[in-house]
């Protein structure tokens, strides 16, 4: 049977990578969700000592992790560079 657990984690993308576009909102790095069906943007919380620049001037690889931080979805800076394999 399919929870609504299940199906929310599936359109906020916990646990996927993506090479995305940041910008800095109230002293939060966030970006919008790539996904048409999530209902939550994105905020970058952890790994931002990899980035140089606050905000990055080019996109950075990016991991959805499985908790909410001011209303968005947390995550993290895997690489200050995106690899081609990233969406």
């Amino acid at each position: 049977m399919t929870s609504i657990r299940d199906l929310l984690g599936d359109s906020l993308a916990v646990g996927e990578r993506f090479c995305l576009t940041l910008e800095e909102r109230d002293g939060v790095l966030v970006a919008e969700h790539p996904r048409d069906s999530s209902p939550l943007d994105i905020a970058v919380v952890e790994g931002v000592d990899h980035l140089e620049d606050r905000p990055p001037t080019e996109p950075v690889a990016v991991e959805l992790l499985g908790r909410i931080v001011d209303g968005r979805i947390a995550g993290r800076v895997t690489s200050a560079e995106c690899e081609s394999e990233s969406s």
